[in-house]
C-alpha cells in the first residue's frame, strides 16, 4: 500500500468492521483499490452488487469514478456493469460495486477482502447548456457509431 502527497482530502467512514480504506498499490497508480467486505459467488452471466463497507465525502468539484480491475477481467471474465460507475460529490451512502461474470462456463468466487474495483478521483467541469437553433459545422458532422471504423 502506498500513500501519496495530495491536497485533496477525502473523508471516509468505515460502515463494516472489515472495511478497508481505498489504497494505491503503487505510487503512480491512478486508481485506488476498492475491497469487498462480503463473499461473492458470481455464476456465468450473473450480476452481483458487492459491498465495500465504506462511505466517502467527495468534495464539490470532484467525482469518484469506479473502474474495473484489469486482472479480474483477463483472469476471470469479470467486468463492471456500468463502467465507470459515478460517485457524485453529494452521495454519502455505501460504495457498492456491480460486477458481472462474462465467462460462459466458469463460476467466479470472490472471498471477502478481494480487490474488486478501482476508485479514480477527478476534477469535474460544470457546463452551462445553452439552446441554439443550429450547431456549428465540424469535420465529423453527424457521423456516429462506427462512422470511423472498418469499411467506413
Amino acid at each position: 500500500m502506498s500513500t501519496i502527497d495530495s491536497s485533496i482530502v477525502i473523508p471516509i467512514t468505515k460502515l463494516h468492521e472489515n472495511a478497508v480504506i481505498p489504497f494505491y498499490a503503487h505510487l503512480t497508480d491512478a486508481g485506488a483499490d476498492l475491497v469487498s467486505v462480503e463473499d461473492a459467488v458470481i455464476e456465468p452471466g450473473q450480476r452481483v452488487l458487492i459491498a465495500t463497507g465504506i462511505a466517502i465525502a467527495i468534495p464539490k468539484g470532484f467525482v469518484g469514478l469506479v473502474h474495473p480491475r484489469s486482472g479480474l477481467a483477463v483472469k476471470n471474465g469479470i467486468a463492471l456493469v456500468n463502467a465507470p460507475g459515478t460517485i457524485d460529490s453529494g452521495y454519502r451512502g455505501e460504495i457498492k460495486v456491480c460486477l458481472v461474470n462474462l465467462d460462459t462456463d466458469e463460476t467466479v468466487v470472490l472471498p471477502s477482502g478481494s480487490r474488486i474495483a478501482q476508485l479514480v478521483i477527478q476534477r469535474v467541469e460544470f457546463a452551462n447548456f445553452t439552446e441554439v437553433d443550429n450547431l456549428e459545422e465540424s469535420d465529423r458532422g453527424t457521423g456516429g457509431f462506427g462512422s470511423t471504423g472498418i469499411n467506413s
